[in-house]
């Protein structure tokens, strides 16, 4: 479930909402702050797979719930979870997020790119890229501007499809050396490629064909003067306008975007997609306006960000299965109390690389997480303690489940504030969906302009799904 759009709302009613997400943040802070671990499964987006809620058994967190609540969940299977509480469809009901229709032959290669632009590329990124890269193209020709600067980015996928696919003149800025290097060579691929198909895709523009990759690392605290610098200069004395864009840029890296925009006149236009709140430095990159520094609760704590970046759908889709895996949650937060009856000072210690836990008993995981973290794996265990904490498995499930509702409020404030401080310094700011947030849960792209463009924003959104 990605973050609420604030699309069409106006700035008083962007305001209230702020004060809504921060009183209901508030009002449910404990099940937010239960101790929550991420081990990401798989490249480029945040995976629920392998989150635990350590503390559930020590901290006795099922009690903390409203007996309402209570009697509500209790008992819940995890397709029923999904359904009453995650808002996922139940049997036999329409399924409410569709297949993207350039998937729908092949789901590994999109049919709106062509297969030079698709190598290398897994599919969320041919979505992501083919989206984003088609919205910059409409904001640069909305606002007259003269160069695309892709920050943050990687190994250069998006930059490579706005230059050679779309015909903007791109900067690439990457700090990473190597990933530079992966990037230079894909470009003489793809150009290779292009040329030997001849390919009608590709789009000359004299000698500038591909995008210019920069090793430059931003500093979100100061201007980056690389990133400001023209290709070429203006024809016609005209002056340069500059395009900033990031494709889930990490952490500060996309607050860094938002600074360049409102300080640099040369800057006229931002599409950012953000990503890894839990990176954003303290203080500093939230909250960055005055409206949501002002409200009682705006705080964010770490653990609550890294909670915004959970793949909501993907966890979903494991409870409608209802598969064996689920059981790790119920075993970690058991393992946690033997390991704090043992040894008290030793709290939330990393348990890896315990294979097929689903085929465990509870003790013998209990066993291996124990010599994981340089403890006595043969310590005498309270078999019907243990017993009894696993006949509480679809409750521990219940309340991560719940913690996972309730994360996407946090992104929707970490964005609202970022679209009331573009506001407050008097620039046009919406918040659009992009992507299909069953393929790219992070699928806000925040778009500004110095240039009001009313009714225009609307020709920005992409029209197929």
């Amino acid at each position: 479930m990605p973050g609420v759009s604030a699309r069409s709302l106006s700035l008083e009613e962007r305001r209230q909402l702020a004060v809504n997400l921060t009183r209901v943040l508030a009002l449910y802070r404990s099940i937010l702050d239960a101790y929550i671990i991420v081990r990401p499964q798989g490249r480029g987006r945040a995976a629920s797979g392998r989150v635990v809620v350590w503390e559930f058994f020590t901290d006795n967190l099922w009690g903390t719930l409203p007996c309402s609540w209570q009697k509500a969940l209790d008992g819940l299977e995890p397709p029923e979870l999904a359904t009453q509480l995650l808002g996922m469809p139940g049997e036999g009901e329409v399924v409410s997020f569709q297949t993207p229709s350039e998937f729908l032959e092949n789901p590994s290669q999109s049919s709106r790119l062509t297969a030079p632009f698709r190598k290398h590329v897994r599919p969320k990124k041919q979505h992501e890229i083919r989206r984003l890269g088609e919205l910059v193209k409409k904001l640069s020709n909305l606002t007259g501007c003269t160069q695309v600067v892709d920050v943050g980015s990687g190994q250069g996928h998006l930059s490579r499809f706005m230059s050679l696919g779309l015909g903007l003149m791109v900067k690439s800025i990457e700090g990473d050396q190597r990933l530079v290097e992966r990037a230079q060579r894909l470009d003489q691929e793809l150009l290779q490629a292009l040329e030997k198909k001849r390919n009608p895709q590709v789009v000359k523009r004299g000698p500038h064909h591909c995008p210019q990759h920069v090793v430059q690392w931003v500093d979100p605290t100061a201007l980056c003067e690389e990133l400001l610098l023209p290709l070429e200069k203006p024809q016609q004395g005209g002056d340069t306008r500059l395009l900033l864009t990031g494709l889930h840029a990490c952490g500060d890296l996309s607050v860094a975007l938002l600074r360049h925009f409102c300080c640099c006149p040369e800057v006229a236009a931002l599409a950012s997609v953000g990503c890894c709140y839990m990176k954003l430095s303290e203080p500093g990159s939230y909250p960055l306006s005055q409206w949501v520094a002002g409200l009682p609760g705006c705080e964010l704590p770490y653990r609550l960000r890294e909670g915004a970046c959970h793949a909501l759908e993907d966890y979903a889709e494991r409870l409608q299965k209802a598969g064996p895996g689920l059981r790790t949650h119920c075993y970690r937060a058991a393992l946690e109390t033997v390991i704090r009856h043992a040894r008290p000072e030793l709290r939330r210690p990393g348990v890896q690389g315990i294979p097929r836990v689903h085929e465990l008993k509870i003790e013998e995981y209990v066993q291996q997480g124990l010599q994981r973290v340089g403890l006595d794996p043969q310590l005498p265990l309270n078999l019907a303690d243990l017993r009894a904490h696993q006949a509480q498995e679809n409750r521990v499930v219940a309340f991560f489940s719940l913690a996972l509702l309730l994360a996407p409020l946090v992104e929707t404030l970490i964005l609202l504030d970022r679209l009331l401080y573009l506001q407050e310094q008097g620039f046009h700011a919406e918040l659009l969906p992009i992507f299909n947030p069953e393929l790219s849960p992070r699928n806000l792209v925040l778009v500004a302009t110095k240039m009001p463009l009313g009714q225009a924003f609307s020709a920005l959104e992409s029209e197929d799904s």
